[in-house]
């Protein structure tokens, strides 16, 4: 897992991104300043040789490009940009990049936003609102042009994006988004999702199925679980609060949660998880108690991480439509900016799940 994982985050190194690190190899690049000192000419003749301008001679431009040339001069097209009161810059924020949903979510932005004509800088909160604040701040001082956001687990207020909005920056959350919010928004019916997956271990014949949720303040977790009672109480089934597990959807969480559910005196014939990285956990703790998926218990997950075809058996997930989510987004974004008009109403675009059927979910009777 440590290694797929870590694929994934060189795979994100491939985007065409700006850092919010300054690159060391940057401070030894000549900028327009030193080309005018060197050529004895001032700064504007130099800026408008670069630029091709008329008004220029051919010597000089020739003079200006050879030497830019020969010091590896790069123009700084943000600052250019900025001076004319656009930065071309959009801000993204992600709780993480371990597992593929959100490093395609960026693929997809990435794409849709370079053919708009922007870059992108990336930001983690690695599941904390207190890194969520700073990356905002830092997002604003780079005056970018918009801001996509998927919040952090313990995000539960939304103080700390008033400051975008007061600012008239288009805001725009996709995935995660505090439950009970009206903003701009791209999501998943995640209720959908839940139910499908509840139903199909249904009709393999499971009957006590647990679920694992998380933080019931998020609309994924809570739409999810929406979506599980849903299919229960559509087959006369009972809503068990024993076979419910909140927690922070790890793998460890997964492994607890097992823990949990083989201590009951009637231990569930399948689980559905919320998160594929807690499905995966419960999967190696039915193992180590030497049970077999899906014979003693079918599992199904949600995001369809890259992992789950390549555990064995492989994990049933809800696929969340990744790109397509990110090109939604950016999409929805470039609509506001457009329309540029203070009384613009929140939207939500909401994408279908699609559930994959894999061997953990299949139960085959004798």
């Amino acid at each position: 897992m440590h290694v797929v994982a870590q694929y994934l985050r060189n795979c994100l190194l491939c985007f065409s991104a700006y850092s919010l690190s300054i690159n060391p190899l940057a401070r030894a690049k000549a900028s327009i300043t030193d080309l005018a000192k060197q050529l004895g000419i001032s700064v504007s003749t130099v800026s408008r040789a670069l630029s091709d301008h008329p008004s220029i001679s051919d010597p000089t431009k020739k003079k200006v490009w050879k030497l830019a040339k020969e010091l590896h001069y790069q123009p700084n097209h943000m600052a250019a940009g900025l001076r004319k009161g656009r930065s071309n810059l959009l801000g993204v924020m992600v709780p993480h990049i371990d597992g593929h949903f959100f490093t395609l979510v960026v693929k997809g932005i990435e794409t849709v936003a370079s053919k708009a004509g922007f870059n992108i800088m990336i930001c983690q909160s690695n599941e904390d609102v207190a890194h969520e604040r700073k990356n905002i701040e830092s997002l604003l001082s780079a005056q970018v042009e918009g801001i996509l956001v998927s919040l952090a687990r313990n995000t539960l207020d939304f103080k700390h994006f008033e400051k975008v909005q007061k600012q008239e920056i288009p805001l725009v959350f996709f995935d995660r988004v505090l439950d009970g919010l009206d903003v701009n928004a791209v999501v998943i019916d995640d209720r959908a999702g839940g139910y499908q997956a509840t139903k199909h271990l249904i009709a393999q014949g499971c009957r006590r199925i647990a679920h694992f949720s998380g933080p019931q303040h998020l609309n994924i977790y809570k739409n999810r679980r929406q979506g599980y009672i849903d299919a229960l109480l559509e087959h006369d089934l009972p809503v068990e609060d024993e076979l419910l597990f909140i927690c922070d959807m790890t793998l460890e969480d997964g492994v607890t949660g097992v823990q949990r559910m083989l201590a009951l005196p009637n231990r569930p014939d399948a689980i559905f998880s919320a998160s594929d990285f807690s499905i995966v956990g419960a999967m190696q703790e039915l193992k180590r108690h030497h049970l077999r998926v899906p014979q003693d218990i079918a599992l199904a997950g949600f995001s369809n991480e890259t992992f789950t075809s390549l555990t064995e058996p492989m994990l049933t997930s809800v696929d969340q439509r990744c790109e397509q989510m990110g090109q939604s987004a950016v999409r929805l974004l470039l609509e506001i900016l457009r329309e540029s008009s203070p009384d613009f109403s929140p939207r939500r675009v909401v994408l279908q799940p699609d559930l994959l059927v894999r061997d953990s979910s299949i139960v085959r009777k004798k």
